[in-house]
């Protein structure tokens, strides 16, 4: 009698509780997925990564504490051995090559989610990249293409999470408390970023977060 196959694990973090009980259901009726853990904020759902070490990681960029990305860099940098999928309502060249750059390996707009996530899922746990059809072909579009690279290649990953921080309507010093630095840190890296944006007040950084995808407006 043949051993049970083992089945792929997986977390699910997206800040929509409608989408993330979406994606649970239909992973669990797949024989060979199994769903972990879910989580609806960033920073969270990477302590329960480091934790649970599923096999694959579906993350949401837009989510509260630290975006999809910031998490899959943490990820890479850490050398936790998590596959990670992108799920975005952003098509952009640029979201897309900083979602590899960081380690991602599947990027899939979230209007195709459901129709390819087992796909992406099973693909990157066989060590695969996966592309949604329309987002590949930005990339094929774009290989070797500098435009591709937006203002958010300007700041160091410290400062994009400050940002997005800063755009959650976090105070210096309730950033510094996140972060473990001090309130006059945090207002010398917020005063950088907004001179490598040509950006003069929070309102503009505000603005600015939101159309980068870094915050949602929901």
């Amino acid at each position: 009698m043949s051993a049970p196959v083992a089945r792929i694990r997986v977390f699910v973090a997206d800040d929509h509780a409608i989408v993330r009980e979406g994606l649970v259901q239909l992973l669990q009726l797949q024989p060979d997925l199994v769903v972990v853990g879910t989580c609806a904020e960033g920073r969270e759902s990477l302590q329960q990564i480091r934790a649970l070490l599923p096999d694959v990681a579906v993350l949401d960029i837009s989510m509260p504490g630290l975006n999809g990305i910031e998490v899959a860099a943490e990820i890479q940098r850490l050398g936790l051995p998590v596959a990670v999928v992108i799920l975005s309502m952003h098509s952009s060249t640029e979201y897309v090559f900083r979602a590899l750059e960081v380690g991602a390996r599947a990027y899939l707009q979230k209007e195709s989610a459901a129709a390819e996530i087992v796909d992406a899922i099973r693909a990157v746990h066989a060590g695969r990249k996966y592309l949604d059809t329309r987002i590949a072909g930005l990339v094929a579009g774009h290989v070797g293409d500098g435009a591709a690279r937006g203002p958010l290649e300007l700041l160091s990953r410290r400062e994009r999470e400050i940002l997005q921080l800063v755009a959650q309507g976090h105070s210096s010093a309730q950033i510094g408390k996140l972060l473990s630095l001090s309130p006059k840190t945090v207002d010398t890296y917020r005063s950088r970023l907004m001179q490598k944006l040509g950006l003069s007040d929070v309102v503009s950084l505000v603005k600015f977060a939101i159309q980068q995808g870094l915050v949602s407006l929901d």
